[in-house]
């Protein structure tokens, strides 16, 4: 990347007392060379400004700042820099006429980024979203990874409360608009579902009229979503939507089916098992017929496609199925990730599940659903690890499923050794922090796979 001192000083609304120019734009004050600018944020537990001083020491070409006591010329003074921070991302951006595809959604963005990403990257060099850098300090970071060699750019938004993706938006400008789902993430912040789906439309704030806006057509909130202002395009696995899915036949490394698009059909393969991950392929496909892709282009995209990290790892050992999902779990995330297991199922099906983090007063009522829809999916058992899962085993068990919650890892991890059989299939889920993956790692090694 390259802005001068005066670009950046413009975007802020401040004037620049020097000349030169910026290659790096850094948050964190231990990463800092000559051709620096850094942005002191504040959070909860950090104050950037603190650091400012620190950082001029150390070389840096420029800072911005709000509160400083000095007279260094390198310093560019605002009232927010937080708010700076997007708007020289937005600057930044605005140099690029590329098509950049913006996605938010409950639950599915970061898998449906990949697939996306997958499309499109077929015929662009494509920037995405590393990660989960997807908040009011990710998406900057990911617009100031783009150069000249970039021909698209698909961005992933996340949020927590009003108003983040309406910034983010804003700061993006998004040609395609993307909405995966509307659940029950963040429900506490947001106070219902139709306070989250608002949340999710402000994603419409940074876009032109006439831009097209990409919704799953199956979901019961975005199904009500219609404006003459923007080009509503659905997906879904109904025969209403504009691009759906049908003879959808499941196996073990993923689903093949037939995607249907007005008078067009194409058959597609989507390497990731799970119904949600068949919707996830369809919104991908989406994106590329509005860039001009044939429904066939757009297929081999989907089929090229790459699960990131510990998104649903499909592993078999010993004759036993293993499904990896621990990056993240919320009450859609997890309801799904069962129909996955169900769809898997040889002999016995078996959930280890750790607590949803961050429900707040829903947790309960959350952890609950889930545990009924343990024993609908027909689980043989069900596991959990934590304070807050010991209602999904509860539930559970009323369905008839033999369950035991578990405070102790270790006692957990022996108990699912001595149960374990051939043909078993076994679901590992749970928010990040529960890190239930260990679960299986350490199972990993004493097998010595």
């Amino acid at each position: 990347m390259k802005l001068s001192i005066k670009e950046i000083a413009d975007f802020c609304g401040v004037e620049a007392k020097l000349n030169g120019d910026i290659y790096k734009i850094s948050t964190d004050s231990r990463d800092i060379d000559e051709n620096t600018l850094f942005v002191a944020l504040i959070g909860e537990r950090f104050d950037g400004n603190d650091f400012v001083s620190d950082v001029l020491s150390k070389g840096a070409k420029a800072v911005v700042c709000s509160r400083y006591d000095g007279d260094d010329e390198r310093v560019l003074l605002v009232k927010d820099t937080g708010e700076a921070l997007l708007k020289i991302a937005n600057g930044y951006r605005k140099k690029f006429n590329i098509p950049f595809i913006a996605l938010t959604g409950s639950v599915g963005k970061t898998t449906s980024k990949g697939m996306v990403y997958s499309v499109v990257s077929q015929k662009y060099n494509t920037l995405r979203t590393a990660g989960n850098l997807n908040n009011e300090i990710g998406v900057p970071k990911t617009l100031f990874c783009l150069d000249e060699s970039h021909q698209a750019a698909v961005i992933e938004m996340g949020m927590n409360h009003f108003d983040e993706i309406s910034r983010l938006s804003q700061t993006v400008l998004p040609d395609i608009g993307v909405i995966t789902n509307v659940g029950t993430a963040h429900i506490e912040n947001l106070g219902s579902r139709e306070g989250i789906l608002k949340a999710k439309c402000e994603i419409l704030h940074g876009m032109k009229k006439g831009s097209p806006l990409i919704i799953n057509g199956d979901n019961d909130m975005l199904k009500t979503v219609a404006t003459e202002d923007y080009k509503i395009i659905k997906f879904g696995l109904e025969k209403d939507n504009d691009i759906y899915a049908e003879n959808i036949i499941p196996q073990q490394d993923g689903s093949h089916f037939d995607v249907i698009y007005g008078n067009e059909k194409a058959k597609c393969f989507v390497p990731a098992v799970g119904m949600h991950n068949i919707y996830n392929a369809l919104c991908a496909i989406c994106v590329g017929i509005q860039l001009g892709y044939t429904l066939n282009e757009a297929s081999k995209g989907v089929a090229a496609f790459e699960p990131e990290g510990m998104r649903q790892k499909v592993t078999e050992i010993n004759g036993m199925t293993f499904i990896e999902d621990c990056y993240n779990a919320n009450p859609d995330s997890m309801c799904a990730a069962l129909e996955t297991l169900k769809t898997l199922k040889k002999e016995r099906i078996i959930a280890v599940l750790g607590d949803m983090l961050e429900l707040g007063d829903y947790s309960e009522k959350a952890h609950s659903l889930v545990g009924e829809k343990s024993a609908e999916v027909g689980c043989d058992y069900v596991l959990t690890f934590g304070e807050e899962s010991k209602y999904i085993a509860e539930n559970a068990e009323k369905g008839g499923v033999k369950a035991i919650s578990f405070t102790d890892k270790e006692a957990l991890t022996n108990y699912l050794k001595s149960i374990l059989c051939e043909g078993d299939t076994v679901l590992f889920k749970g928010s990040r922090g529960m890190k239930m993956e260990e679960i299986f790692i350490t199972l990993y090694k004493e097998w010595e796979v």
